[in-house]
């Protein structure tokens, strides 16, 4: 997904949970009828173990033949990490992969040194009967001495990822590990990432496995020591305490963590460095062509000029 420079998040109301450091509400912005909300980054908190950008996509319902567009755009230093509750998303990029990303699969781009690629809906999601899109992206910086690294695409289907079930829970392990399980999702920087369904009264326990853990609340209301928490907040805890999630109606929350990254990041568009300098030099190769084209794409997002 492109990204233009924007505010950060407006950060939300204190609350008397010991174990939480921070409440995020996101900024939302609207990109042409279709609806994006922003927990990461935010004032006070810029990262959430490698995790340095978290949207919400929708969701939205489009008219019949249409549908997302995004056009090619490049990005280095990251990768990109895509999981859909609703819809599809057609992804091309600058190594000739086409894939279609659909709900409870992960599509995993590195880009390192430098990839383009658009997201867009099929022509046979502009006519299918419902045309909805619904999911969340992350953007996962690279380790500083990887952020070089060639580009490259995984995609792991609904299947591959482990799944925990039992008393009113449905936990899908995307990234990391955890309940016991680890996900086949391979990423050079510890992480965790998961989505969790809760039946009204489940509990779900989040273990001090990764020093710095989140939750973000999709749909539904939950409870923790006593605080009621509503859908669009990104929970931050503290480290080193052992959390309970206690949902007070059907609910979905995706869980994300994983060790605190190397050092800074610099953010522009869609660039992440460890360096300024080299973010600097991706805005003049995108400028001047340098980039590496999307095969069947004639489109491309100009560079911004703030």
């Amino acid at each position: 997904m492109s990204h233009l420079p924007s505010d950060d998040p407006e950060p939300g109301d204190a609350r008397a949970c010991a174990a939480i450091e921070q409440v995020i509400v996101p900024r939302v912005s609207d990109l042409g009828g279709f609806q994006v909300r922003r927990a990461l980054p935010s004032i006070g908190k810029k990262m959430i173990g490698p995790f340095v950008f978290f949207d919400q996509m929708g969701p939205s319902e489009f008219l019949l033949g249409q549908g997302l567009d995004v056009r090619p755009h490049p990005h280095i230093g990251l990768s990109t990490v895509t999981y859909l509750f609703d819809g599809s998303i057609r992804h091309r990029d600058s190594l000739g992969v086409v894939k279609d990303i659909t709900p409870g699969a992960l599509n995993l781009m590195t880009a390192g040194r430098g990839v383009v690629h658009s997201e867009r809906s099929s022509p046979e999601a502009r006519q299918a009967e419902t045309r909805r899109l619904f999911g969340i992206q992350l953007w996962a910086a690279l380790p500083a001495a990887l952020e070089e690294t060639d580009p490259a695409f995984i995609h792991h289907t609904e299947g591959e990822l482990p799944r925990i079930t039992g008393e009113g829970k449905r936990v899908r392990l995307i990234m990391g590990a955890a309940y016991g399980e680890e996900s086949p999702v391979q990423y050079p920087h510890p992480a965790l990432y998961a989505e969790a369904m809760l039946a009204p009264g489940a509990i779900l326990p989040l273990d001090d496995d990764y020093p710095e853990r989140a939750i973000y609340i999709v749909s539904g209301e939950i409870d923790i020591a006593g605080d009621v928490f509503r859908p669009g907040q990104l929970l931050v805890f503290k480290p080193g305490d052992r959390i309970s999630i206690l949902a007070l109606s059907h609910a979905r929350v995706m869980i994300i963590g994983g060790d605190a990254m190397d050092g800074r990041r610099h953010i522009w568009w869609n660039f992440v460095s460890s360096r300024k300098e080299r973010i600097d030099q991706a805005k003049a190769d995108w400028a001047a062509g340098r980039f590496d084209s999307v095969p069947g794409e004639s489109e491309f997002i100009p560079l911004p000029k703030a």
